[in-house]
């Protein structure tokens, strides 16, 4: 059956997802970065952005492994950009430049309508005003069989656990404390939403834990 799943989600090792005072200059946050230091020595990440070479161990696997299967994305509207209110024109078409790594149809969750915008590479920007589970349906029926990934932001992956409707949740946990930001699973109870840690490996860079819905 198909699922949805939160795939290279960073971490720090005080729950925070991003730090603080995310803008244009910052669109993880002052001191986000540091969260996606595992990724950026893996060939995946030095291969998609034109960098070449890079390391092959468990972290570049791991992260690989987040694009098995993968027939759809749902994303935050800060994910795609930092455009707040309603979309003045349709200048702005994300952070990844003219071919997105996404190459599936995206459901970008917003409050604001706006024609959906196709990009080189097979990815397709189709925005969503009637929220996560209508998201969820569009993006299921637009995966053909396949899965349904949910690229975040922090506010994004807390709706869908808190809803309960994530099925399997990799953490990457990064040994940096960032002391403020937002956090992943405040005011959230994991255990009675149906949630257990099902697995842990130790990467170069990070701890992947992997939660997993009961059934």
């Amino acid at each position: 059956m198909p699922k949805l799943r939160v795939q290279s989600f960073s971490v720090s090792l005080d729950g925070y997802g991003a730090g603080p005072s995310q803008d244009l200059q910052n669109p993880l946050g002052i001191r986000g970065p540091e969260l996606m230091e595992w990724l950026f020595h893996t060939r995946m990440w030095l291969n998609m952005s034109g960098q070449g070479a890079g390391e092959t161990g468990v972290d570049n696997r791991l992260a690989e492994q987040g694009f098995d299967c993968v027939g759809a994305w749902i994303l935050g509207r800060n994910m795609f950009g930092p455009v707040r209110g309603p979309w003045p024109d349709d200048s702005w078409k994300g952070w990844w430049g003219d071919e997105p790594p996404y190459h599936t149809p995206v459901f970008v969750l917003t409050h604001h309508p706006r024609a959906p915008l196709a990009m080189a590479g097979g990815t397709e920007f189709r925005f969503v005003t009637e929220g996560i589970h209508a998201a969820l349906e569009q993006a299921k029926a637009a995966a053909g069989g396949r899965d349904v990934r949910l690229g975040g932001g922090v506010s994004t992956v807390r709706q869908y656990l808190g809803a309960g409707l994530i099925d399997e949740l990799h953490l990457a946990v990064r040994p940096v404390l960032l002391g403020a930001g937002e956090h992943l699973f405040q005011g959230l109870d994991l255990p009675a939403l149906g949630y257990e840690c099902s697995e842990s490996v130790a990467g170069e860079r990070a701890t992947h834990m992997f939660l997993r819905k009961r059934p």
